[in-house]
């Protein structure tokens, strides 16, 4: 459990060294049902109105310490439902959207954070709301030959946290969160330039690695990508634009294998890296040697 999960749990250790005592009490007041904490599973007849906010509270935690995510965000949202302008009931919200997480019902984890956002928007939790629902799509971010379209939530989350709560214990770890999900964006174009170099569609893997080159530059893809444009011009006998690739890979990544290669594949046809003509390529050497590109 992370340390804004911990923040709202009531003295854990102190209470879960009392648990076996509270159970035998609530046992008592639940009759046969055993009471909140004598079955193995959330019973959704019960009534918990007998019990107060603090001991369905207790329940839901119960649930989560044994990993039965769905039963304590029941009782999560049962302190809400039965005591909703009580103190509780906000503890009880940012929980049951953290239950729900540990769950990987994300759908149900994003919904209830925006729904503590918008409730307690001054809370000093909220910027864990923010943080979880951005989790709730950045969790999901798989292969890179998936659909990125959750990568784009992400990054917008992401980027909620980081400007609207730049002072939280959240913020580095959503930058940091926020530079890897741009990374794989990076990464599927990279995926479908490649993949038209080797059908020889080389005018559409340009425009591929073009949107690395430009739009990614600060992601571990950019040598590469300068490198299959030398490649893919080289097939289609632009000369000026792979020598001028191959220039802007030696002044930032002259040590890469990536260079080396390029190197070779330059030299090898009695060409050298160097800026020639006037293409896009061109002007993003200009802009780089003058400290804009990066």
């Amino acid at each position: 459990m992370t340390r804004a999960g911990l923040r709202f749990r009531l003295d854990s250790v102190i209470r879960l060294a009392g648990v076996a005592v509270l159970s035998l009490a609530l046992a008592g007041c639940g009759g046969g049902t055993g009471g909140l904490f004598g079955g193995p599973a959330a019973d959704r007849t019960e009534s918990l109105e007998a019990f107060t906010p603090e001991q369905i509270f207790e329940r839901a935690e119960f649930e989560l310490e044994r990993g039965r995510t769905d039963d304590a965000a029941y009782y999560f949202s049962e302190v809400e439902r039965l005591y909703p302008y009580s103190t509780w009931a906000r503890r009880a919200l940012i929980m049951q959207a953290f239950s729900y997480h540990q769950g990987r019902d994300y759908p149900n984890s994003r919904a209830t954070a925006q729904r503590y956002i918008d409730f307690y928007p001054a809370s000093d939790d909220a910027a864990y709301a923010q943080y979880l629902l951005a989790l709730s799509y950045y969790d999901q971010i798989d292969e890179v030959g998936r659909d990125q379209g959750l990568t784009f939530q992400a990054l917008q989350a992401l980027r909620a946290v980081i400007e609207r709560y730049p002072d939280s214990e959240y913020a580095d770890s959503a930058i940091l969160k926020f530079d890897l999900a741009f990374d794989h964006l990076a990464g599927k174009e990279m995926e479908i330039g490649r993949y038209y170099l080797r059908r020889s569609h080389f005018t559409s893997a340009i425009n591929r690695f073009r949107v690395v080159v430009e739009d990614f530059q600060t992601t571990s893809h950019t040598p590469e990508a300068l490198h299959r444009l030398v490649e893919a011009y080289l097939s289609l006998g632009l000369t000026d634009e792979a020598q001028t690739a191959g220039a802007i890979l030696g002044y930032n990544y002259q040590s890469s294998e990536w260079y080396e290669d390029s190197f070779r594949l330059l030299t090898g046809r009695g060409l050298e890296p160097r800026v020639r003509g006037d293409s896009w390529l061109a002007s993003i050497y200009r802009q780089m040697v003058k400290g804009e590109w990066l």
